[in-house]
């Protein structure tokens, strides 16, 4: 069935599921923490995934499972840098920074001149949401994590793709998820303590896991069968604003005009290398 959704349409519905999902932790922060917020997303939705798909990694030689490993390490830091520095943040600020990384694999994938314009504008967008110097210059380690996060982001979209062509469905992200389930484990036990043993939380996480992770990483997979690795970057140029809306609807997170700016020229950069991007996969 999920082969007849255009991929348009499963990498718009990835974005607008992990953008509630990621709202929805950042009101777990207080009992868990970042890092045990991560923890519980990451076991959960390693669970809902590997209970849909059922991989079996005795089916696939070492080299192939090299993939789901490097696949795991990359998903794993990028969601505990992406929170910890969401601790610090508000979600859209956070997620504009975060969105160089898809970004820069739309601008170098496509090798066109006019898109070192578009990646020129977001620069421009991302300093002005830093506001150096001036009187509400944001967090700077925050900057520094969700940089960390964005780069591991360009590095999901690359390695999914070659995952997608080894494993079929979503077993290549299910597996994993399992993997990336180690990167947050013991910082998150620090984190969260007894608090991973409340029902009530748990719960909250295991909606989180399936919103933020399983849902939109299973959708976004499968677009990235069919999508060049460029294309499926600028398709989700939607994100930033997404995010913003997200932080204000669920967390009440208002942004100054110089954000909304800012937001707004990344997410113009993003479709501007959308309209340049040739229509061949």
């Amino acid at each position: 069935m999920i082969d007849r959704v255009p991929p348009f349409a499963l990498v718009l519905s990835g974005v607008a599921s992990v953008q509630i999902g990621a709202a929805l932790a950042r009101t777990m922060f207080d009992d868990l923490g970042p890092s045990g917020t991560s923890l519980v997303r990451i076991f959960f939705a390693a669970v809902a995934l590997m209970a849909l798909w059922r991989p079996d990694p005795r089916r696939y030689s070492w080299n192939e499972l090299r993939y789901a490993v490097v696949f795991g390490l990359a998903l794993g830091l990028m969601n505990l840098t992406f929170y910890l520095g969401l601790a610090r943040l508000d979600l859209g600020v956070a997620v504009t920074i975060e969105f160089v990384g898809p970004l820069a694999v739309a601008v170098f994938g496509s090798r066109r001149r006019l898109d070192l314009v578009w990646a020129a504008l977001a620069a421009v967008g991302i300093v002005l949401l830093a506001n150096p110097g001036g009187s509400t210059s944001i967090d700077g380690l925050g900057v520094l994590f969700v940089l960390i996060a964005g780069a591991c982001w360009a590095a999901y979209i690359l390695i999914a793709q070659s995952a997608g062509r080894v494993f079929p469905g979503s077993h290549g992200v299910a597996l994993a998820m399992v993997v990336a389930t180690f990167v947050p484990l013991a910082p998150g036990i620090v984190d969260a303590g007894s608090s991973l043993l409340n029902p009530g939380l748990l719960a909250s996480g295991c909606a989180v896991g399936l919103l933020s992770s399983a849902i939109p990483y299973s959708l976004e997979t499968e677009a990235l069968r069919r999508i060049p690795a460029n294309v499926f970057g600028v398709l989700m140029s939607m994100e930033p604003a997404v995010a913003a809306l997200a932080g204000f609807v669920v967390l009440g997170q208002d942004l100054g005009l110089h954000e909304i700016v800012a937001i707004a020229l990344v997410v113009a950069a993003s479709a501007g290398v959308s309209v340049a991007t040739p229509p061949e996969a």
